[in-house]
C-alpha cells in the first residue's frame, strides 16, 4: 500500500482536498465523533455516505472527483479515536498497561488508516493501491499534534518509497509582490513536527513567478519541480488539469514507484476514457455563454459551504445542459411578510430573485426560521409554472403549501415547525430517537419504488423508467400518511414511496413543466460526469432542454451507460 499525506500550513481550509486521488481518508482533529450534530453554519454541510455515516464535507469532494464510494470509517476524528481507545481500555485489551497518548492513541490512528486504506471503493472490489490522507486543520495546532506524530510514525512504519507528503501553503500577494515567508515558516513548522514534505503545493491568486518558485525551492530544501503552483482557476474542475501540466502525476509515479504496480488493461482503458471525458467537459465551460438562473431559497445562505453538494449538483447538471450556472442566493426569511416592513430592501430584492428565476430550489434544513418564506417560494413556483425542486425539507414545504392553498387545510404545517399543529401533514417518524441527536436520523442508502401508474413521471423517465432507485437519506420527519389521499385527489401525486409503501419519497405535479420534490438527498451521489437525475431534470427544465436531456438519459439507460459504482446510480 502506498500513502500520500496532504497537510496544510498557514491557514486551514486552503484547498488540500483538491489534489487527492484513488482512495481517501480525512482526518478532522475536532472532538465530535462525527459531523452529524454540527451546525451547517459552523462547519459547512454534513455529508452522508451509503452506510449512513455523517461525515465531513470533504468526503463528498473525494467521492465526486474520484467516482468512488467511501464509508464512515474514511473519516477519522479525535472523538472517534478517543472513543475507540477508551472502549478497548474498558475491555482490558491493553492488559493492565497505563494507556497513553503515545503509543496507544498514535498506534490506534495508524492501525485505523492501514485497515481502512484496504477497503474496496469501486465495483472492482479490489484493494486500492494508493491511499491519500488529508490531515485537516493546520500543522502546529494543538488539536493536530497527535495526528501529526502518528503520520511521522506511519512514514517510518511503511518504509521508503511508500509514503509521500504534500504540504499545501499560501503565497499571498502584497503590493503586487508574491511573498514566500509564510511558506518558508510553514515548512519549518512541519520539520519541527518530524515531517519533511516531498512536494509543496502553493496556493496563490495568480500563477507563481519563476523567481518565487526558485526562492521557495531554495529555502525549503526541494527541487523546483517539487514546487506546484495551484493558482486560482475558472472552476475547481480545472485543478486536476493544472496539476497534470505541472508534472504531479510524473512526480508521484516516480516517488512511489507506481509503474511497478500491475494494472489490468480494462482499468487503464476506463481511466483513460474518464480522463478524456473530464477534460472535454470541464474545458467546454470556458466556451459557454448562455446562463440558467437558479434561485436557491435556504436557511444557511451566509455560508455557501452549507449547501456544497447542492452547488456541485447544480454545476454538474448545468455543464451537462451546456449552460453557465448563475446561482442566486435568497435568505428565506427575507421573503416573509415581516421583512416587508422590517427590511424592505432585502424583501423586494429577494422577491425579485424569485420572480425572475428560471428555476427555484428549496434545499434541506432544520428548524422553523425561514420556512414561511420557503412556502411562499413554493407557491410562486407552483402557480407560475416555474420549475421547482424540493429536497428533504423542500418536499415537506411543498406538501404544506399544497395542503394550505389547494386542499383548503389552512392550518396545515409540520410538527417540527408547530408542535400543536391541528393539521400535521408532516410528522416525526415513529422510530426516531427524539432525545439523542447523533446518528439517530433515517440515514444512508435506501430504496425508493416508483408506483404503478407513474409512468408519466418526468423524473422516472430520467431514471430510465427504472422501478426502483437507490438514494441517500438524512431526515427525522415524514409526510403524514393520513393526509396522502386528500393531497393526491387534488393532484399532488406521490410517484415514489419506500419499499414498504408507507413513506412518501417523491412527489410530482403532472400539469407543471417541472414540479418535483424528493425526501432523499440526491446531491450526495451526483458526479461530474454523471449528474444527479432530480437536479439534472430541474436544471434542464429551467434551461428549456428537458425533452432532449430525457431522451439522452433514456438512450443511455437502454445502452447500459447509466449504471454507476456498484449499480448505485441507475
Amino acid at each position: 500500500m502506498k500513502y500520500v499525506l496532504v497537510s496544510g500550513g498557514v491557514i486551514s481550509g486552503i484547498g488540500k482536498g483538491t489534489i487527492v486521488h484513488v482512495t481517501s481518508i480525512k482526518i478532522d482533529p475536532y472532538m465530535n465523533v462525527d459531523a452529524g450534530t454540527m451546525a451547517p453554519t459552523e462547519h459547512g454541510e454534513c455529508f452522508v455516505l451509503n452506510d449512513g455515516g455523517e461525515v465531513d464535507l470533504d468526503l463528498g469532494n473525494y467521492e465526486r472527483y474520484l467516482n468512488i464510494i467511501l464509508t464512515r470509517e474514511n473519516n477519522i476524528t479525535s472523538g472517534k479515536v478517543y472513543q475507540h481507545v477508551i472502549e478497548r481500555e474498558r475491555k482490558g485489551d491493553y492488559l493492565g498497561k497505563t494507556v497513553q497518548m503515545v503509543p496507544h492513541v498514535t498506534d490506534a490512528i495508524q492501525d485505523w488508516i492501514v485497515r481502512v486504506a484496504q477497503i474496496p471503493v469501486d465495483d472492482t472490489n479490489e484493494c486500492p493501491d494508493v491511499c491519500i490522507i488529508e490531515l485537516g486543520g493546520t500543522v502546529g495546532d494543538i488539536e493536530s499534534g497527535l495526528f501529526t506524530e502518528a503520520m511521522r510514525q506511519l512514514k517510518r512504519r511503511v518504509g521508503k518509497g511508500n509514503f509521500v507528503q504534500i504540504h499545501v501553503s499560501l503565497v499571498p500577494v502584497i503590493s503586487g509582490e508574491q511573498k514566500t515567508k509564510p511558506t518558508q515558516q510553514a515548512i519549518k513548522e512541519v520539520g519541527r513536527e518530524g515531517l519533511v514534505p516531498d512536494l509543496i503545493a502553493c496556493r496563490c491568486d495568480v500563477p507563481l513567478e519563476k523567481s518565487t518558485i526558485d526562492k521557495i525551492a531554495m529555502f525549503c530544501q526541494v527541487e523546483n519541480e517539487q514546487v506546484l503552483a495551484v493558482h486560482n482557476v475558472l472552476t475547481t474542475y480545472h485543478v486536476p488539469l493544472l496539476l497534470e501540466k505541472q508534472g504531479l502525476v510524473k512526480n508521484l509515479t516516480s516517488m512511489l514507484n507506481l509503474d511497478a504496480i500491475p494494472r489490468a488493461s480494462s482499468l487503464v482503458d476506463r481511466g483513460s476514457r474518464t480522463w478524456t471525458e473530464w477534460k472535454n467537459l470541464t474545458s467546454s465551460q470556458e466556451r459557454l455563454f448562455e446562463t440558467v438562473n437558479i434561485t436557491l431559497v435556504g436557511k444557511y445562505t451566509n455560508l455557501h459551504d452549507s449547501y456544497l453538494s447542492v452547488i456541485k449538483s447544480l454545476e454538474h447538471s448545468a455543464m451537462r445542459c451546456g449552460k453557465k450556472l448563475n446561482l442566486v442566493w435568497v435568505d428565506a426569511s427575507n421573503l416573509e411578510e415581516e421583512a416587508r416592513t422590517e427590511k424592505p430592501a432585502e424583501f423586494h430584492k429577494a422577491w425579485h430573485s424569485v420572480c425572475t428565476a428560471n428555476g427555484i430550489l428549496v434545499p434541506g434544513g432544520f428548524g422553523h426560521r425561514g420556512t414561511e418564506g420557503m412556502i411562499q417560494a413554493a407557491k410562486w413556483a407552483r402557480t407560475n409554472k416555474t420549475p421547482y425542486l424540493g429536497i428533504c425539507l423542500g418536499l415537506q414545504i411543498a406538501v404544506i403549501e399544497f395542503a394550505r392553498n389547494v386542499c383548503d387545510i389552512p392550518n396545515a404545517s409540520s410538527i417540527e415547525l408547530n408542535e400543536q399543529c391541528p393539521d400535521p401533514v408532516v410528522i416525526f417518524m415513529p422510530e426516531i430517537d427524539k432525545v439523542n441527536l447523533g446518528g439517530t436520523m433515517r440515514l444512508g442508502l435506501r430504496p425508493t419504488i416508483f408506483q404503478e401508474g407513474s409512468e408519466w413521471s418526468r423524473l422516472r423517465q430520467l431514471y430510465g423508467e427504472k422501478k426502483e432507485i437507490q438514494e441517500r437519506h438524512r431526515h427525522r420527519y415524514e409526510v403524514n400518511p393520513e393526509y396522502v389521499d386528500r393531497l393526491a385527489v387534488k393532484g399532488l401525486e406521490f410517484v415514489g414511496k419506500d419499499d414498504k409503501g408507507v413513506r412518501m419519497e417523491i412527489l410530482e405535479l403532472k400539469d407543471h413543466p417541472w414540479y418535483v420534490a424528493v425526501q432523499f438527498h440526491p446531491e450526495y451521489m451526483s458526479r461530474v460526469l454523471q449528474p444527479s437525475k432530480p437536479y439534472l431534470g430541474f436544471v434542464a427544465a429551467a434551461s428549456g432542454c428537458l425533452e432532449k436531456v430525457t431522451a439522452d438519459c433514456m438512450r443511455d439507460s437502454v445502452n447500459g451507460l447509466e449504471e454507476g459504482i456498484n449499480g448505485v446510480r441507475i
